[in-house]
């Protein structure tokens, strides 16, 4: 029976994306993945980790680890999570800090002078490369916070910006694992990376690393990055190369995939289907700038509620990814808040659908905002306030936008992250 009617669009829509959140709670996805005591044997259990949902996971590791263990997280402000047995620190994310660079050296003495018994369980989750922001020697925080900045404003890719963070880093691109030789280490992922490819979850910190110094500068000229003169002069004389595959130094490393933006996007999906509509996902690796996937989901959208093609409404079409925007204008940016209106302004008040758009950390951009909603009014109740839609896009001011609407969704530190999470909502013609 088709319930749909009865499903309120907007509720739905926000039910969809706290089911997307809950899917890749550390508490859901790690105790699977631990091994007992009689595998560890007579070796030490040593916890690190960073990222976003990192405290959240040591919390679940020591609540399902019987034996003894210590270690160490570093995670954003916010989101840290009480644990007796593995300290948390907090620090700054997107652009780090002296309380990253200061935890991110505990945390490569904390693996020193380890035994082939003893084994390394290490935390990953998306923000991780700028809480760990140990530069190589010869570089400062300072020139980190340079180049972060630069790629943060570039347009450049996730995958393309780690790049370049791995090759001056004195803990990334494997470098971490490399350091915790000879010992067992056994990296626990939370993606939030189109494809999960490890080494771009915080930089790759325990796996290896196939890029160069070469790739690294490639990316610097393609964006126009003005590198200080120490930065430059790493890459150009190849002090900055990474563990490479193949390294023995890492022949004791295992890598699992524990959450991901596409059981999210199932989990968000099964949600929809029981509120009678039909779901489809339409991709889980979505990249590009965020105003143009706007453009092309809104299009996809008007195809199915006008056409029915190449779906029959009710549905709902589901995304993830993560998009950039290349700042140009004097708003805030957050790229899940200018999907939605670039969304917003091509479907011009269609009646029938509706929209929200979030990063499932909780935190779009550099806002303490996830995201927001996207109703047929949306345009008309920004026109009746004296917003012009198309101009707060031109000033990447997505932020304010759905502010002065009341539209934003405020989740709070989620921790958690696997990405962005996008979804249209198409209502059957018969409901208007």
């Amino acid at each position: 029976m088709n319930t749909a009617a009865s499903s309120p669009p907007q509720a739905l829509l926000r039910r969809m994306f706290d089911a997307a959140i809950a899917s890749a709670q550390p508490a859901r996805c790690i105790p699977a993945h631990l091994p007992t005591p009689e595998q560890l044997g007579r070796g030490r259990l040593i916890v690190i980790g960073a990222g976003k949902a990192s405290a959240a996971m040591a919390r679940a590791v020591e609540d399902h680890w019987p034996g003894p263990l210590s270690g160490l997280v570093v995670t954003r402000y916010g989101y840290a999570v009480p644990c007796e047995r593995i300290a948390i620190v907090e620090a700054a994310h997107p652009v780090p800090d002296e309380a990253g660079l200061a935890a991110a050296q505990r945390l490569l003495d904390l693996v020193q002078g380890l035994t082939e018994d003893d084994l390394v369980l290490c935390l990953i989750s998306g923000g991780g490369s700028s809480l760990l922001p140990l530069p190589l020697p010869g570089l400062t925080l300072e020139h980190k916070q340079a180049v972060n900045r630069q790629l943060l404003k570039s347009g450049a890719t996730i995958s393309e910006m780690n790049c370049v963070r791995r090759h001056l880093s004195a803990i990334k691109g494997g470098r971490l694992a490399a350091a915790c030789h000879p010992a067992r280490v056994l990296t626990l992922l939370i993606s939030d990376v189109p494809g999960d490819d490890p080494i771009d979850i915080a930089s790759g910190p325990t796996v290896p690393d196939p890029t160069s110094c070469e790739d690294a500068l490639a990316i610097v000229r393609r964006y126009g990055l003005t590198l200080p003169a120490e930065v430059r002069a790493v890459l150009e004389s190849g002090r900055g190369e990474s563990i490479k595959p193949g390294d023995p130094r890492l022949a004791r490393a295992e890598t699992r995939m524990i959450a991901a933006p596409q059981l999210a996007l199932e989990a968000a999906a099964a949600v929809a289907r029981e509120a009678g509509y039909a779901a489809h996902i339409l991709g889980d690796a979505i990249e590009g700038e965020a105003r143009d996937v706007g453009k092309v989901m809104a299009g996809i959208a008007l195809q199915v509620a006008d056409r029915g093609q190449p779906f029959t409404p009710p549905c709902v079409l589901l995304s993830g990814g993560e998009t950039t925007v290349t700042l140009g204008g004097t708003g805030r940016g957050g790229r899940n808040v200018e999907f939605l209106l670039s969304t917003a302004v091509a479907l011009e008040g269609h009646p029938r659908i509706h929209g929200i758009a979030g990063d499932t950390d909780g935190v779009d951009g550099q806002q303490e905002i996830a995201g927001a909603c996207l109703a047929p009014d949306t345009l008309a109740r920004a026109w009746q306030l004296g917003i012009k839609p198309r101009d707060s896009l031109a000033d990447n001011d997505g932020h304010g936008f759905f502010e002065a609407l009341g539209d934003s969704v405020i989740t709070g530190p989620t921790l958690t992250n696997v990405n962005d999470f996008r979804a249209l909502l198409i209502e059957a013609p018969d409901n208007h």
